[in-house]
């Protein structure tokens, strides 16, 4: 039974918080989905992840290529990944359902703490997701560093 992690981005935009935490997804073991809600946007951090330093380098594929059972990481904006992952990592407010957090290792709720509707959405996904029982924790790193704010289940 997985667990779902809100992180509320404060101080870091996306294309910077979303390479830390793919790389630790990846030292896992990890297969991983980013779930976005904009083909444009996907796109966009398709884009941002090619243009990290070499030496962090993720790989990475956007979904419908011929390869994208094959890729570790598969940036998507549909519910199924043919990658078969463990992690799936939502950004810009896309859905997660209670039985996705239940069949993967780790599900990540990407925020931007400082977008009202996007802080809305995400209180509404915790209150959805913890309510049908799934573990779930909060992460701020409104002090400067990542700090576990609360913790359900």
């Amino acid at each position: 039974m997985g667990a779902v992690y809100f992180y509320h981005l404060t101080r870091h935009p996306l294309e910077h918080t979303l390479p830390v935490l793919l790389d630790k997804a990846r030292q896992a073991g990890w297969r991983i989905a980013v779930r976005g809600t904009d083909p444009a946007r996907m796109d966009w951090l398709d884009e941002r992840l090619w243009l990290g330093p070499e030496e962090s380098f993720l790989p990475h594929g956007r979904a419908g290529g011929p390869h994208d059972a094959r890729q570790p990481i598969l940036l998507t904006t549909g519910p199924e990944a043919a990658n078969d992952p463990a992690c799936l990592m939502a950004v810009d407010g896309a859905e997660v359902a209670a039985d996705e957090v239940t069949a993967l290792q780790r599900v990540c709720i990407l925020f931007d703490g400082n977008d009202p509707q996007a802080l809305d959405h995400a209180r509404g996904q915790w209150k959805v997701l913890t309510g049908a029982g799934c573990a779930a924790q909060y992460w701020s790193e409104e002090s400067g560093r990542w700090e576990k704010k609360a913790e359900s289940g």
